[in-house]
């Protein structure tokens, strides 16, 4: 298996026999071959408990499962896709903008509070996000939705990279993520989140920033 970018804004997956992969319901737009597609009611990988965690979250995102032999051509709203290959580690994802993701990897939730505690709920109130996030984990590759495209930019230990929460997409490595004010708190009334709040992420890994501060 495995995912080719036919343009910016649609993927293109290989499903082979004994397979399978997820995608958000919705996402299909054509297909060859023997492919059938078939509502989750299990949360992916990650089982029952990956499921409640989302629904407490409101990240209850519905999934389809894709099985068979064949190609599908995946694409939703028209939003820019940019695929990412794990090689064992995990990437942190909101669950909306899963586009499609192998079936190799395993699906759970985190709550934002464990990176940061006080400050982890604060980011995921300041840049839209629920107070969980999707995590997928183990070796196999992920289409992600985005506004505007999607940049990479690498973490390591002596640059640290600062990111509007509200361009934020996801990100993956050995990574710490702190919410940071960038104004004074008297500078700050009146003014919408936006350039108020900087997320400092810091470690080894990468994260990816959309060219838009508009949510999905």
């Amino acid at each position: 298996m495995g995912f080719r970018e036919m343009n910016a804004k649609v993927v293109e997956a290989t499903v082979a026999p004994g397979q399978r992969l997820f995608s958000q319901r919705g996402a299909m737009l054509a297909y060859r071959g023997e492919v059938s597609f078939t509502p989750n009611l299990r949360g992916g990988q990650g089982g029952v408990m990956s499921m409640i965690g989302r629904r407490v979250a409101n990240e209850d995102t519905p999934l389809m499962t894709v099985e068979g032999s064949g190609t599908v051509l995946f694409g939703h709203g028209g939003h820019h896709v940019q695929v990412i290959h794990l090689s064992g580690d995990t990437l942190y994802v909101e669950a909306d903008r899963l586009l499609a993701f192998e079936g190799t990897l395993e699906q759970g939730t985190m709550f934002l509070g464990a990176q940061g505690g006080v400050m982890g709920m604060v980011r995921g109130q300041v840049s839209g996000q629920g107070l969980f996030t999707t995590t997928l984990k183990g070796h196999g590759a992920v289409a992600v939705m985005a506004h505007g495209g999607v940049v990479e930019l690498p973490i390591t230990p002596q640059r640290p990279v600062h990111v509007d929460p509200q361009a934020y997409v996801a990100h993956h490595g050995d990574v710490r993520n702190k919410l940071s004010t960038a104004l004074g708190w008297r500078d700050m009334v009146g003014r919408g989140s936006g350039e108020a709040f900087q997320l400092e992420l810091s470690g080894s890994g990468a994260v990816y920033v959309q060219a838009s501060e508009e949510k999905l």
